[in-house]
Order: C-alpha cells, then structure tokens, then sequence
C-alpha cells in the first residue's frame, strides 16, 4: 500500500532523516514555533524532517507531572502542522483504543519504550498499515528487539534505540546496539536525547544532561544510523515536559550541519 504521507519517500531516499520536534504538545504557539525552524533548516540543508510530538505523556513518575492536554487537542495541532508544513507527523499511542483515531491523522505511530513488549498494541498499530517506531525499552536487548518488530506482520517498522537502564537514575548507550539492530533490516533511528535522560534524577521527574545530545548524536550518525530523533523546544528550562533534557531550537542548525559533515563521509548503512 502506498503512504501518501512521504515516509515512504523519506525512508527510500538514502538521506540521513530527522524525527525531530518537542517533547509534548505544550501549546499551538510553540508546535508552530518548532515546526516553522524546522522546516527552514530542512530546506536549507536538504534534510528530511517527520514531526514529532506527543498529546499524552502516559509514563510520568510523579502524578502532578504535566501529562497533556488531551487527544482531541493534540491531534488537532498536529493536523495543522501537517497541512501547513508538508511534514509527516509522529506521536505516541499507550493503548489499542487509541490507535484508529491517532492513525487516521498522523504517518507514524509510535510504541513508547516502556510499552515495547506489549504485543496487542504492537500488532494493531502496524495492523492500520502505517509505519510504526518501537523504541527500545530501557530494559531490552537489542537482540530481543528482532522479536518485538515480528510481531508488526506489516513490517513497516522503525526500530529506535534511547539508552539501557544503568542502576538507578541513570541510561547508558551501548552504540553496538545500532549495528545489532541494523542486522534485522529494519531502519534504525538514534533518540540523542532521551539516551541522555536521568530517570527520576529530578526527584519527581526526569532530568538530563544535555550538553552531551550533539556529541552523541555525532557518535551514531558515524556507526551509520538511518535516522536522528531529537527533542528540541524554542526554550527547555520552560518546557513542561522533558525539560531537562531537550536541545534548544536555537542550537538545531549546529546540529544538523555537524551530522550531514559526518553523514557525507560514512554514507547510507
């Protein structure tokens, strides 16, 4: 089945992608704010871009952290992002009963880390024939990751590796993940920011350490990754979600240009 929504397109390209936007859908005006940068850094440097952001925060430790507005909200935000810049959108589903009013908006349905293992949700998002981005959970293999992806029988899956838990309050990366996971023929997205989170490092929430997200994502684009997934807000300390641990919109071109510079050198994996 065709996907008019241009992931096909993108992932056929060759070219090195970026999912790419804020951690939550906070308000329209910073959605907007992310999605106009980025479509002129897409143009500027030729570089696809699938918009990411999430209507619900399901995984919070605290129950006073800022989980969302809601589906209804977030999914009309993301249609408009859609119309108005071309991009194809990316979002989190958390239960099966969301799936068939998420996928009949977004391009990519994305299977949070915590929930990788749950095989109904797995099967019935790849069941919509959209693309589905698992991402590897903290407490997975990258070998049992092969395992999770068989039971998208659409195969039309992104495999996405975000750090491994390492005692308490912290995530590592273990970059012969990448080569592992490339092996099962799926394209492999590195998450550059979410492998720098502190779990719990906050107190009731998450922090970061965001000075590492560039040096980290140039690491994988030179062990050869298909694509890039960066969290970026116009300004992180206000964030209300991830705040600790997102790029700052301003520091997105910076980005982009060290990666492509790696990217021409090691090629397509």
């Amino acid at each position: 089945m065709q996907n008019p929504s241009g992931v096909d397109r993108i992932l056929e390209g060759g070219k090195l992608f970026l999912i790419a936007g804020p951690c939550a859908i906070e308000s329209e005006k910073i959605c907007h704010a992310v999605a106009s940068r980025l479509k002129d850094l897409s143009q500027s440097y030729d570089i696809p871009v699938i918009f990411k952001a999430s209507y619900a925060k399901a995984n919070r430790l605290s129950g006073e952290s800022f989980a969302g507005h809601g589906i209804e909200f977030g999914l009309k935000i993301l249609k408009d992002i859609r119309s108005q810049y071309g991009f194809p959108i990316l979002t989190d589903v958390h239960e099966t009963t969301e799936i068939p009013v998420v996928a009949a908006v977004v391009d990519v349905l994305q299977i949070p880390a915590f929930l990788s293992r749950q095989t109904e949700l797995v099967r019935q998002a790849a069941a919509t024939g959209k693309w589905v981005n698992i991402k590897k959970g903290q407490f997975l293999s990258p070998d049992d990751m092969d395992k999770v992806a068989g039971k998208a029988r659409s195969g039309k899956v992104m495999l996405t590796e975000r750090g491994s838990s390492f005692g308490y309050h912290n995530l590592v990366v273990d970059f012969r993940s990448l080569i592992i996971m490339r092996r099962f023929g799926f394209p492999i997205i590195f998450d550059t920011t979410h492998s720098l989170q502190l779990p719990g490092g906050g107190g009731a929430y998450s922090s970061g350490q965001p000075e590492f997200i560039i040096p980290f994502a140039r690491a994988a684009v030179a062990i050869g990754i298909n694509g890039l997934y960066v969290e970026t807000h116009p300004e992180p300390s206000q964030a209300l979600s991830d705040a600790a641990a997102m790029l700052p919109l301003d520091e997105m071109e910076k980005l982009i240009s060290e990666i492509l510079k790696i990217h021409q050198v090691v090629g397509r994996p």
